[in-house]
């Protein structure tokens, strides 16, 4: 079976989606894919299924550790679907 990696986001989507989603004022994603290799949800490219977020937004005050995650993740579920593994999450 082969895998086509074209629908793999990269930082700059996930930038945008976050954006879009959260209105952040800072946001920081970092494609980590590379340092994963070999890993489990790793593949051969290096790119587009390990990223870090480091992010801070109006909509997380008042919100526990949680719901912030939980927005984050939701704000991406579309790249989760494409082969998006990993997401670690620094709210800022």
């Amino acid at each position: 079976m082969t895998t086509s990696t074209t629908l793999l986001p990269t930082a700059a989507d996930i930038e945008a989606a976050l954006r879009e989603a959260l209105s952040p004022t800072q946001l920081e994603v970092i494609d980590e894919s590379a340092a994963h290799a070999g890993h489990s949800g790793a593949n051969a490219e290096g790119r587009g299924t390990h990223f870090r977020v480091r992010i801070a937004s109006p909509l997380f005050e008042g919100k526990p550790r949680v719901a912030r995650h939980r927005l984050v993740y939701d704000a991406l579920q579309v790249f989760i679907a494409q082969g998006l593994h990993a997401i670690a999450i620094e709210v800022l």
